[in-house]
């Protein structure tokens, strides 16, 4: 689950934001109190404030107080929850209803997709990207082996509801991808490290599905046909932000040009698919998917 602090950072924000009256501090405290948070523990002034100027730099938004109205607290600048959509994220992901009641009477009938596990050491992790600081992480592979590895952490990702920690491997000389669930334990250092000026994360992940990025990889053109359902599948949920529908033919099929690597992670996006995507381009990809399908085939035909 989502670290509690964090969960504490949301509350408040989403409370302020959807508040239909300025709020005193007061009246904040009020509603925590009766908010499905509380158990969590009480909101004395002092944390108030340390939450606030937690949301400020995890999201770059301003509550401000306002002296001359009482001492009420506002959004100063509401643009940027607009502009951000991790926030926007967040706040859709995991705010509640404000009225208690309500939300506890409903709860068997609301249900929610699992929240990714492995986040115990969440705060940590943001905490050294916050300060660029180093991390001493013991880690287990999914293939079972350990080790310790010397991480520069630049960012973090949700895929497939795990949290991933991208960032430099000292050890391995370059930018990988670690799974937050498979940290067997962290240590904190206070060696400093630079971020690289020209590393945006998000164009990072520009021309790849999923997470899985090979810089020796090329940027391919991949057209594929889309058939039955699946179509209206994917014109409201396009396979990647480069998708474009160059084709087709109503009630039949629809075609779908991209931009992108051919990394494991399309491959079984496009596999999971099955009788309702064709891949028509490259000619050698669409081989290749032929060639997995009708491996995949031969064990089902395999007698024992």
């Amino acid at each position: 689950m989502i670290s509690k602090t964090y969960l504490r950072y949301i509350w408040l924000l989403d409370t302020i934001k959807r508040s239909k009256y300025p709020l005193t501090f007061e009246d904040i405290a009020k509603r925590w109190e009766g908010s499905p948070y509380a158990y969590m523990g009480g909101l004395p002034i002092r944390t108030f404030h340390e939450h606030r100027k937690g949301i400020e730099e995890l999201f770059g938004v301003i509550i401000e107080c306002d002296k001359s109205k009482g001492y009420i607290y506002y959004i100063k600048n509401p643009e940027v929850l607009i502009q951000n959509p991790y926030a926007q994220l967040l706040l859709r992901k995991y705010s509640v209803p404000q009225d208690f009641s309500t939300f506890n009477m409903m709860r068997d009938r609301i249900l929610l997709e699992e929240i990714p596990h492995g986040t115990g050491y969440f705060d940590s992790v943001v905490e050294s990207m916050r300060t660029n600081t180093e991390l001493v992480i013991d880690y287990q592979r999914y293939e079972g082996q350990q080790e310790t590895l010397t991480m520069q952490p630049y960012s973090m990702k949700v895929y497939n509801r795990r949290w991933y920690v991208l960032g430099y491997i000292k050890e391995k000389e370059s930018i990988r991808h670690l799974a937050l669930e498979r940290f067997l334990d962290l240590h904190t250092t206070t060696n400093k490290f630079e971020f690289p000026k020209d590393f945006i994360p998000r164009k990072y992940y520009d021309n790849v599905v999923g997470i899985y990025v090979n810089e020796e990889l090329p940027v391919v053109n991949l057209k594929i046909r889309v058939y039955g359902v699946q179509m209206e599948y994917m014109r409201m949920l396009p396979l990647h932000k480069s998708q474009s529908e160059v084709k087709s033919r109503y009630g039949e099929f629809a075609e779908f040009t991209y931009r992108v690597c051919l990394t494991p992670e399309l491959k079984s996006k496009i596999l999971a698919m099955g009788p309702n995507v064709e891949v028509l381009e490259p000619l050698e990809y669409r081989e290749e998917i032929m060639s997995q399908i009708s491996a995949s085939l031969d064990r089902y035909m395999k007698k024992e």
